[in-house]
């Protein structure tokens, strides 16, 4: 046989095994998709999970680390990290144009324009995914505490959030009923 012969063979088989290995792949993604719906929620840990969780898609205790604050803590603390962590993860402003040097100036302005504000100020960079997922933790923290708040606003006035509304008493006097559709 010839070497050219030989190689496209092999190519020919390569990608028969390849293309039976990619079909029963996607086959086996299709199967797994039909018995369990909503896998990436479950991995995500929100699939089980209550009401805020699921709107939210974080967990109480991930605010809380991402916040890096207790469960027993105040919102006021989980307020002042959260200020502290969206003030380092903005984008920084735009150092102010300093005036320019004269273009006469000589070699020294070179070392002049190494210390301007620009140098000084060291580069900041700023991180909108990190910036919106503190944002969404602030965001959970604050739903979670406005139920506490609620239930015990509900505890004080003797109504309980979950208990059922008693059905009505039936009167005694019934309305005659509708007359017969004519």
């Amino acid at each position: 046989m010839s070497s050219p012969r030989v190689i496209i063979q092999i190519a020919i088989l390569g990608a028969q095994i390849f293309g039976k290995a990619l079909a029963a792949g996607a086959k086996q993604a299709v199967q797994n998709a039909k018995h369990r719906p909503g896998m990436a929620e479950e991995a995500a840990g929100v699939r089980n999970a209550d009401a805020i969780t699921q709107t939210h898609k974080m967990t109480l205790d991930e605010a809380h680390l991402i916040l890096n604050a207790k469960k027993g803590d105040s919102l006021t603390t989980a307020l002042k990290n959260y200020e502290n962590l969206f003030k380092i993860n903005s984008p920084s402003e735009a150092p102010k144009p300093s005036t320019p040097a004269p273009s006469n100036a000589g070699p020294s302005t070179a070392s002049s324009r190494r210390t301007g504000a620009a140098a000084t100020a060291p580069m900041r960079f700023h991180s909108h995914y990190i910036q919106s997922k503190v944002v969404r933790a602030r965001e959970r923290i604050e739903a979670e505490m406005k139920i506490q708040q609620e239930a015990e606003d509900a505890q004080r006035s003797g109504i309980t959030p979950d208990a059922e509304v008693p059905p009505a008493a039936p009167s005694e006097s019934k309305a005659p009923p509708p007359p017969p559709p004519s």
